[in-house]
């Protein structure tokens, strides 16, 4: 066990301007130890990249969420702002299993297919669209953000006028430097605002929609605050379309660049489940760790000694590459069977909207495979633009022909 406490390198390791996985990853995970790195604010840390290693930092009860925020703590980020107090995702169980409680029942499996014929309706309309709009056209404009949208937006009982306006709120939850301290909190106060009448309007008048159940909650559990339902209702409108409007672009770039598996997808649709799974195995999101993880007491993970009070972050991206969980984890094969990969996290903050998400991505492949029989990126690769700033990685346009 290594109990040092080596210089620690910079972090993060991926560029923004790519899907690749940066090498540094698999020496880490070679080398089988935890990393000492420094990310660009907060304090220094310890970074777990490797799958095992990885598991046991999201899910072990010994390492908190809670306690960056309850201490004040200056947990290594990728962006000046912290996670206020008080949100969900600042939680430990069972606080947090009480409040992600709320919400649960409505991302069940057998309620998210219900949705499915929607989201088939909403896909379908936006590609007509852009067929008669004529390519090129934008997919992430026109059809990689509008859908995780309306979706989520369904759900929860947003007014369709009124969705387009998330599309700018909700930019705080996936900006890391983009945005000032001033726009981010301008753009956050509106949202709150926003929700608070909604809210209101659901207490007075119920609908059949997850705003009206959290209401509800509110008014009949005292163990529900009015602050825990707002935060958890911004939380899951803001971050509920970012990380699909990410990632359906970077599947598209992906199998593109992929042709082989692209032409045994579009020869065998029945493929499709297992082809999200593995796209979101084989694509590394993140530009690195979001929300580190602080050590209640002393723990020794991957051959390091962590003390009590020191922050762990996990990468996600390289632990779906590790050699000891994943055979020939640097390949993508769509044929894989869907293994435990941490592309939607593990633990307590596993993602909510998983099953959502699987819903909406496995239509998105669909619809654009239906549609689009010769989809193609429509500019040289060197003309893409990455976007920058935030914590995922995605490019800035992708424009396609067909």
């Amino acid at each position: 066990m290594d109990t040092t406490r080596a210089e620690p390198v910079g972090y993060p390791f991926n560029r923004a301007e790519d899907l690749e996985l940066d090498e540094r990853y698999a020496r880490s995970r070679a080398g089988r130890q935890l990393v000492r790195v420094k990310m660009p604010y907060g304090e220094e840390g310890w970074l777990a990249t490797r799958y095992e290693d990885v598991r046991i930092v999201l899910g072990d009860h010994r390492f908190s969420r809670a306690a960056a925020a309850a201490a004040g703590l200056d947990e290594p980020r990728t962006s000046p702002q912290t996670v206020g107090p008080g949100v969900i995702l600042s939680m430990d169980p069972p606080e947090h299993s009480r409040v992600r409680r709320l919400a649960g029942k409505a991302f069940t499996h057998r309620n998210v297919e219900r949705l499915r014929p929607k989201a088939e309706q909403v896909a379908n309309e936006l590609v007509d669209r852009m067929v008669e709009h004529g390519s090129p056209v934008d997919l992430i404009e026109n059809f990689a953000s509008p859908l995780p949208v309306a979706m989520i937006c369904t759900m929860l009982g947003v007014p369709v006028e009124d969705q387009h306006r998330f599309l700018v709120w909700s930019e705080v939850f996936a900006s890391a430097t983009t945005l000032t301290a001033e726009e981010t909190q301008a753009r956050l106060g509106s949202l709150v605002q926003y929700m608070s009448e909604l809210l209101r309007q659901r207490q007075e008048k119920p609908e059949d929609d997850l705003l009206s159940g959290l209401v509800l909650a509110r008014d009949q559990d005292d163990r529900f605050t009015g602050e825990e339902i707002l935060s958890l209702a911004i939380v899951l409108l803001g971050a509920g379309h970012e990380n699909i409007t990410s990632q359906i672009p970077n599947f598209v770039y992906t199998l593109l660049h992929h042709p082989d598996e692209l032409a045994r997808l579009r020869a065998d649709r029945s493929l499709i489940p297992q082809a999200v799974e593995e796209l979101m195995r084989y694509i590394p999101l993140g530009l690195g760790p979001v929300l580190a993880r602080y050590a209640l007491v002393d723990i020794e993970v991957g051959g390091v000694l962590v003390r009590a009070g020191e922050p762990v972050v996990a990468s996600l991206g390289s632990a779906n590459r590790d050699e000891d969980a994943f055979d020939r984890a640097d390949v993508l094969d769509l044929t894989r069977q869907p293994g435990p990969h941490v592309g939607f996290g593990h633990g307590p903050h596993h993602c909510l909207g998983a099953a959502l998400a699987r819903m909406e991505m496995q239509i998105a492949m669909e619809t654009l495979l239906d549609r689009f029989p010769d989809l193609r990126i429509a500019v040289p690769d060197e003309d893409l633009k990455w976007r920058t700033g935030t914590f995922m990685r995605s490019v800035l346009e992708l424009p396609i022909t067909w």
